[in-house]
């Protein structure tokens, strides 16, 4: 059992500022607010780089590590798995693809959920899939535009690896 959201939005920033903030992993809590802080991140973006960011949803707390899975720096493709760092099998895998627009960048956000385990199955993934498709991926997108628009004027990027 497996389910899949994405969104899209126009964002009014370069592709290439998006993409930067996207995969600038210091600055994932000033757009998802789901995310609390970051307790560790790769000195370079790479395939198999990893960080962890502490959650805090649904009442609680924990600590989710993240593993780059696909990184294209010049297509603007962003694609990383997502687990909680407890050693349960169920995961996320979450793609960003950023494309040149008229009005600045349009950005693509999937999710995919892989419940493993019974709980996760039968009752969390009912109400994480409810917040992905009602408000997360929206307002991440409109939080996301906010944070590219700070970023530019900034240094230059230097936290990705190249592409891959």
């Amino acid at each position: 059992m497996s389910a899949r959201f994405s969104a899209s939005s126009v964002i009014d920033a370069s592709a290439d500022d998006v993409f930067r903030t996207v995969t600038d992993i210091a600055r994932l809590p000033e757009w998802n607010a789901e995310i609390s802080a970051v307790v560790e991140q790769p000195d370079h973006l790479n395939v198999g780089a990893q960080w962890v960011v502490e959650m805090h949803a649904l009442g609680q707390t924990w600590h989710s590590r993240s593993v780059v899975e696909g990184l294209d720096s010049i297509g603007r493709v962003f694609a990383y798995r997502s687990a909680t760092d407890d050693g349960n099998p169920s995961y996320a895998l979450w793609t960003w693809i950023v494309t040149d627009h008229a009005d600045g960048a349009l950005v693509t956000v999937a999710c995919e959920l892989h419940p493993r385990t019974f709980w996760r199955r039968v009752l969390l993934i009912r109400i994480r899939s409810r917040q992905l498709a009602r408000t997360e991926l929206t307002n991440s997108l409109a939080a996301l535009e906010a944070a590219a628009k700070r970023r530019i004027g900034t240094m230059p990027d230097t936290n990705i690896g190249g592409n891959q």
